[in-house]
């Protein structure tokens, strides 16, 4: 019971936290729309992305944290053993799908240190700090 409980509850951190990302993401398009002939669905778009001003980071930023901490609540509703094992890897996942983002999108270095610096690992930490964690 405890491996299936593991395992549901690592899924679904995953799945809950790329849904927050990926929501985060899109209301940040709604709130500040890119400029015009800005596509950030092209090659082109994804290499000019450090031109845009500041406004632009805030949300990928939101996304990234909020969807990692989201993902580890949720697992740290279901697991009961392993806690640390489990909110990390998700945290860590999380990282590695940062770092393929940085690669992938120009982005300007402060964001990209601020963003792998704080938006992951440290999230996981938040939700082992919570009262979810304590209750497990």
């Amino acid at each position: 019971m405890h491996a299936l409980r593991l395992i549901l509850g690592l899924l679904l951190g995953l799945f809950v936290g790329v849904i927050v990302n990926g929501s985060f993401i899109e209301l940040g398009i709604i709130i500040f729309p890119y400029p015009k002939g800005f596509d950030i669905n092209t090659n082109e778009g994804m290499q000019t992305f450090y031109k845009l001003p500041l406004k632009y980071y805030i949300f990928p930023f939101l996304a990234h944290a909020f969807g990692t901490l989201s993902g580890c609540l949720i697992a740290l509703l279901l697991v009961r053993k392993y806690l640390i094992l489990v909110v990390y890897t998700i945290g860590f996942m999380f990282l590695v799908g940062g770092i393929i983002a940085v690669i992938m999108i120009n982005a300007p270095w402060w964001f990209d240190v601020i963003d792998l610096s704080l938006a992951y690992i440290p999230m996981a930490w938040l939700a082992l700090k919570s009262n979810l964690a304590k209750k497990a």
